[in-house]
């Protein structure tokens, strides 16, 4: 092996985000499969100086403690040694820090492919770590081969621009924050700052410091200055004389008769833009009313008032009540008699507390054409010295995102000051305000200090009082929160989320129905489309965290049931924190060698990540009879419901020994129920028989199903008759769940559509065949439509048509279904193989069709029944195979 590497790159195979719990980790995280080629024969020990290098470049490394648990664990692996990926995953969260996050979690593993790894880690904003991500694949490659023109602090400062731009405000984030710590869930709406805080019919919604009660008409008196000013001096409250006009003459008019000096700014501007201050004559009120009029929103119109002098104190009240008040000033330099002013701008921007933007806690200074001319007008140009001690002013108010400062006086506020602020807010109308108050000294009554309002603000920002540059900081969010969710009021709805290879859409169409039927309004997902109350909104496929989300953002949703697939899961995670009842009714065969999902160990832990989400005051309701699921119990924090189907399951009655909860069957004079017991106690919840969706109990894929869904429903907090009502009504009729049982009779045949599409679900549906054929009149046949997708492995096909072949005299397959890859007739060659091997082992053997499509299977299947005949179609599309099944000449 040479020194260095001659060649050789890590590629990006793929990149995902994962919102909510996953397969990778509880938390959302970022992860990008590399491909690190011929330098997975080149761990950071084989690369000279390497190492050094990026810790040069990123010092904040030697903070990671990686698997060692200490500072400095993460330098030591890369001198023993450590791949490439490992250290792209590490440097994605090092870039991240550096733009203002906190988040350290991580890891990179193996995919099983040769140089190929897996590199997870956590994230803040997902735009954000992706480009992190992105970034530190490039350093990674930079530092093996040099990339021409990179440089990592340019890159950086992209990075943190990017994270500036796509984070929230400090007074969203506040807010978020307050929220978070308190455990009510929060959902991003919009790319700035439009939140969703709580779910279903308990959300409240925030943009920035305005709330989903703020008045609408109060945010209006306020943006007009005029109107706010006279209506405080009918409240007796003091405020500077405004006067509201619309040209430079009635501007100076209105100056003379107020008298200077004055300040003018626009009738409905905000943060600061357009306003002039103390101006003294007429050439700079003229100047100053056109910057004014330039900076106002819609109506052109501008403000001139009274100069008040004293400090520029920003008084925020929430609820009614002062909560915080601090002093602004506005960006400046003071002189030290050696540096020139853009100099000392420099220094004050280097001061590490400054950044782009709202990045940190105070905004870096711009000297922009506005600033210069202010310094020139105090007699100072840009190469000028500042005299020692002399303060340059470089901004007219003292707003933080100008560069201004803070500094908290919340604790000196005299009380009448204080009163005063109150009151405005409720005279304008506000539930959080901002009261700008100009006075000489806030500690003294504004009538004797002198003083006045000189602005009421919707909206206003919470920086200067989270974030002061002097003093304490205020937590001024909580009361914000308290104003939308008193202490005891409900922000979460529940969630039951059911996965497993086969059952989902009826189970969770069982547990909607009960919940339905008690008046609840119900927002169910599920392959056939979201539903919201009795309403379909979409239809088709929508077992995903998407349409999750979709549910917990309808205020009309009170519970909400989803079925979730294992697709959604390895594609973006659950899309929510947690479910308070999770239902895994089996893990079977289908869909491996998908997504690097190859054992059935594999799709086991994929579904078991709803488990993983329930909460230690929730439930999982798991199938014992299924060892894989039966050992998601340990993964449970919360209490375990077990469902089985075997008579004196040992570790059913175990668990109930210990006092758990469990649904079983008991018979007794020939009459099989399920039964709910919790440690000794039992109670009946049904017959079998009774249950339309069990075709009087000869469905036993249907029998279990409506344990799993009386478990759930029970510990979620139904009654035991509203779900013995339930089931009772629960029928799998094409209308209410198509593709899961649906019969019908087309001239004297019997005809069933299911979506069976697996070799698992075929052994259920054929022992339901068994079953209904059993006192079926002489010669009867059954026949069976055979199909699955093409994105199957070979095996799992075959398998399919190994488990058909016992059941059915007659199986039609189909020549091109959905290929996914295959070419056609490649997936009806392996199930009728399947059927051959059946055969082999001694199952009678059916006759075997091949049809062009779907259409031609259908049609050749029914066509070959007569009266009394059983044909069981397995759809792919229901709703075409139903409307084709039930045509008046389907059946000769």
């Amino acid at each position: 092996m040479t020194d260095w590497p001659e060649s050789g790159r890590i590629h990006v195979r793929d990149r995902r985000v994962y919102r909510g719990p996953n397969y990778w980790s509880y938390d959302p995280a970022v992860r990008f499969v590399v491909d690190l080629g011929e330098l997975e024969e080149w761990p950071t020990d084989k690369l000279p100086g390497f190492s050094d290098r990026l810790v040069e470049m990123l010092p904040g490394l030697r903070d990671h403690t990686c698997s060692r648990g200490y500072r400095g664990g993460f330098v030591e692996r890369l001198h023993e040694g450590t791949w490439l990926g490992h250290v792209s995953e590490h440097v994605a969260l090092d870039l991240q820090r550096l733009t203002g996050s906190e988040i350290r979690r991580g890891k990179t593993r193996g995919t099983g492919r040769y140089g190929e790894y897996n590199v997870i880690y956590g994230y803040g904003d997902e735009t954000v770590a992706l480009a992190a991500g992105d970034l530190a694949v490039r350093l990674v490659n930079h530092l093996v081969h040099a990339e021409d023109g990179f440089d990592l602090q340019t890159e950086v400062e992209n990075l943190i621009r990017t994270a500036t731009r796509v984070a929230f405000g400090p007074s969203t984030q506040a807010i978020v924050d307050e929220a978070a710590s308190r455990d009510i869930p929060w959902l991003r709406l919009d790319e700035q700052s439009l939140v969703q805080l709580g779910q279903g019919i308990h959300q409240k919604r925030i943009r920035a410091t305005m709330t989903s009660v703020t008045p609408v008409i109060g945010t209006d008196i306020a943006s007009d200055k005029a109107l706010t000013a006279r209506l405080l001096t009918s409240a007796g409250l003091p405020v500077a004389g405004t006067t509201v006009v619309e040209s430079a003459d009635e501007a100076v008019r209105a100056a003379e008769q107020i008298g200077y000096p004055v300040v003018v700014k626009p009738l409905d501007g905000n943060h600061g833009r357009g306003v002039g201050l103390n101006l003294t004559d007429e050439d700079s009120l003229r100047q100053a009313y056109e910057r004014a009029r330039a900076a106002s929103r819609r109506r052109g119109r501008v403000v001139v008032e009274r100069f008040v002098e004293g400090d520029d104190h920003r008084l925020l009240v929430v609820g009614g009540r002062l909560v915080a008040a601090s002093v602004r000033r506005p960006a400046h330099v003071v002189g030290d008699g050696e540096h020139t002013l853009a100099e000392l701008v420099e220094i004050e921007n280097a001061d590490p507390r400054r950044g782009i933007g709202h990045e940190k806690v105070l905004t870096r200074i711009t000297l922009d054409d506005r600033a210069v001319a202010l310094a020139t007008a105090q007699g100072y140009g840009l190469g000028d010295v500042v005299p020692a001690g002399e303060c340059v002013q470089l901004t007219l108010t003292g707003n933080m995102s100008t560069g201004g400062t803070a500094e908290d006086v919340t604790d000196y506020v005299h009380p009448d000051n204080a009163e005063i602020a109150e009151i405005a807010a409720e005279v304008v109308g506000l539930d959080i305000a901002g009261v700008d108050l100009v006075t000489p000294d806030i500690t003294q009554p504004v009538h004797e200090a002198g003083g006045a309002i000189v602005e009421v603000n919707a909206a206003p920002g919470f920086r200067m009082h989270t974030h002061p540059t002097k003093g304490e900081p205020q937590y001024v969010a909580k009361p914000v929160v308290d104003l939308l969710f008193p202490p005891g009021a409900p922000s979460r709805i529940p969630i039951i989320a059911v996965t497993g290879t086969n059952g989902k859409t009826t189970t969770t169409r069982m547990i909607a129905h009960v919940f339905r039927r008690v008046g609840r309004k119900v927002g169910l997902t599920s392959t056939d489309g979201v539903a919201i109350g009795d309403r379909l909104v979409i239809k088709g496929d929508s077992s995903g965290p998407r349409s999750a989300r979709m549910v917990l953002q309808s205020p009309r949703v009170d519970l909400a049931v989803f079925e979730v697939a294992r697709g959604g899961i390895l594609r973006e995670g659950l899309g929510y924190e947690r479910n308070d009842v999770a239902v895994v009714l089996n893990v079977a065969a289908d869909h491996l060698g998908l997504r690097g999902i190859d054992t059935l160990e594999e799709l086991a832990r994929v579904k078991q990540v709803v488990v993983e989400a329930v909460p230690r005051n929730g439930f999982a309701v798991l199938n014992a009879d299924d060892p894989r699921v039966y050992d998601m119990r340990k993964a449970c924090a919360g209490d375990v419901v077990l469902f089985t189907m075997q008579a004196g399951n040992e570790d059913v009655e175990r668990h109930l020994r210990r006092g758990g909860r469990a649904v079983l069957l008991e018979t007794e004079h020939g009459v099989e129920r399920i039964v709910y017991r919790h440690g000794s106690r039992a109670q009946s919840v049904v017959r079998t028989d009774a249950l339309p969706a069990t075709f009087g109990g000869r469905a036993r894929m249907n029998v279990q199903n409506a344990m799993a869904a009386a478990g759930a429903a029970l510990v979620a907090g139904a009654h035991l008759q509203d779900v013995r009502s339930a089931l009772q009504t629960f029928t799998t009729s094409f209308e209410t769940s198509p593709g899961r049982l649906n019969m019908t009779q087309v001239g004297g045949v019997t005809i069933l559509v299911d979506y069976c599409h697996n070799a698992h679900g075929m052994r259920m549906l054929g022992d339901f065949v068994d079953r209904w054929t059993a006192d079926a009149a002489p010669g009867a046949r059954r026949i069976g439509l055979v199909t699955t997708p093409g994105d199957r492995r070979d095996e799992d096909v075959t398998d399919l048509g190994r488990e058909a072949a016992p059941h059915f005299d007659h199986v039609v397959v189909v020549n091109e279904m959905t290929l996914r890859g295959r070419q056609p007739g490649e997936v009806a060659e392996l199930i009728l193989a399947g059927v051959a091997d059946a055969v082999h082992h001694g199952a009678k053997p059916p006759a075997t069709e091949v049809a062009t499509d779907e259409e031609a299977a259908v049609l050749a299947a029914v066509g070959a029944a007569s009266p009394g005949d059983l044909v069981v179609l397995c759809a792919e599309n229901p709703d075409v195979v139903w409307e084709l099944a039930n045509r008046p000449n389907a059946a000769r």
